[in-house]
């Protein structure tokens, strides 16, 4: 039986892969990029957009009807709606969050960039981002994005994940390590 997971990731890195190579060829990369950030968003933000893209009771064409409207109400560029476009005519619109996350990161790969995803008891403030970016640049060697998630179990301190690294200073964290210690004296 094979894998289904390993098969929509590598069709969504097929697609992902074509849309990167279109962008740069059409040094269309910041126009790709943003309205990846807007599909990303759409994604999140909208139940009925993630149920019509893995719903298999659409037919082709209303799937491709549907996302040929909302790419037009998002003015999404060509290379991306003519993408979107063929995923629905292919049913293959279910891998679209990988997709959009597989060509972010392409792009980012591509100006040199890493992201963070940073996890906090409370929201950060511009200048709190701007200092943990500019500390990670040095520490990482290129330009850093973050990704802020707030999570007030932490207590308060910071998760940090930049690629396979993860710095966790948070209190809820400490805490547990120190009933572990405890547990181990007693």
């Amino acid at each position: 039986m094979s894998d289904t997971g390993s098969i929509s990731s590598g069709v969504a890195a097929r697609y992902a892969t074509a849309v990167f190579e279109l962008a740069k060829d059409a040094k269309k990369l910041p126009a790709v990029e943003k309205d990846l950030d807007a599909l990303a968003a759409a994604l999140e933000d909208s139940t009925d957009f993630g149920d019509l893209i893995s719903n298999p009771v659409y037919s082709r064409e209303q799937l491709a009807d549907a996302i040929g409207a909302i790419a037009k109400k998002m003015k999404l560029s060509d290379i991306v709606a003519n993408t979107l476009g063929l995923m629905a005519g292919n049913r293959r619109l279910n891998v679209l969050p990988q997709l959009v996350a597989t060509v972010k990161a392409m792009i980012a790969e591509e100006k040199g960039e890493v992201t963070a995803e940073v996890t906090a008891a409370k929201a950060l403030t511009k200048a709190q981002q701007d200092k943990l970016a500019k500390t990670l640049k040095a520490s990482v060697g290129k330009d850093v994005k973050i990704s802020v998630a707030v999570d007030k179990s932490l207590i308060g301190g910071l998760i940090v994940k930049v690629g396979s690294r993860m710095i966790d200073s948070s209190i809820k964290s400490k805490l547990s390590n120190l009933q572990n210690a405890m547990k181990e004296v007693g």
